[in-house]
């Protein structure tokens, strides 16, 4: 999705313009980015990891639950005043949310971004600075939407090292460690067309 400067806003004036408009808006530190809608592909590989991701934990009987992008995130400490949408996340345990705005969570433990052209960027670089900054977060997806592609940053939860491993190709799975979970490329990619170049 591709963001779009607004002028500054308060905390309060941000939610406010939330709850009047049917746009999502990011929120970093007074500033405000309304995402735009994403392709059709994009919408079908949100759609696949969230189901995967809820069925493989459903049949864990795990305490984990993934939440799609309709859920904000809120990540504040002396740095970072930010609320965002990931395109999926995982909780375990119970859901944390912010003093701020209750219908805002603090403390995922997977978050997953699918990437596109004007985003792509802005999802490695800065936007994973951010998400890097939450304590519970140990693991953060990023899946490409044309080509079997997704690069896994996986952090282990005694160490503050982040490790990247990238999964290529059609017939490879998926192992998302900080959930004990393995997801089938082809299921990721389910119905998802790309063009030809």
């Amino acid at each position: 999705m591709k963001a779009h400067k607004l002028p500054k806003l308060t905390v309060e004036q941000y939610i406010q313009q939330e709850s009047e408009s049917d746009t999502k808006y990011e929120f970093h530190n007074g500033e405000i980015f309304a995402l735009a809608g994403g392709t059709i592909n994009h919408g079908l590989l949100c759609a696949n990891i969230y189901s995967e991701i809820r069925n493989e934990l459903r049949n864990k009987n795990s305490e984990c639950k993934p939440l799609s992008s309709e859920i904000k995130l809120h990540v504040k400490n002396n740095k970072t005043n930010s609320f965002l949408y990931p395109d999926t996340m995982v909780v375990c345990g119970d859901l944390e949310t912010s003093e701020t705005y209750k219908e805002a969570i603090t403390n995922p433990r997977l978050i997953v971004e699918v990437l596109s052209k004007s985003t792509a960027n802005y999802d490695r670089g800065d936007k994973f600075h951010i998400y890097r900054q939450i304590p519970s977060l140990q693991e953060y997806v990023l899946i490409e939407q044309d080509k079997y592609v997704v690069d896994v940053h996986y952090k282990n939860p005694k160490s503050d090292l982040w490790r990247i491993a990238r999964i290529e190709g059609a017939e490879s799975s998926i192992t998302f460690q900080s959930l004990d979970i393995t997801i089938d490329m082809k299921d990721l990619f389910f119905d998802v067309k790309f063009d030809d170049v």
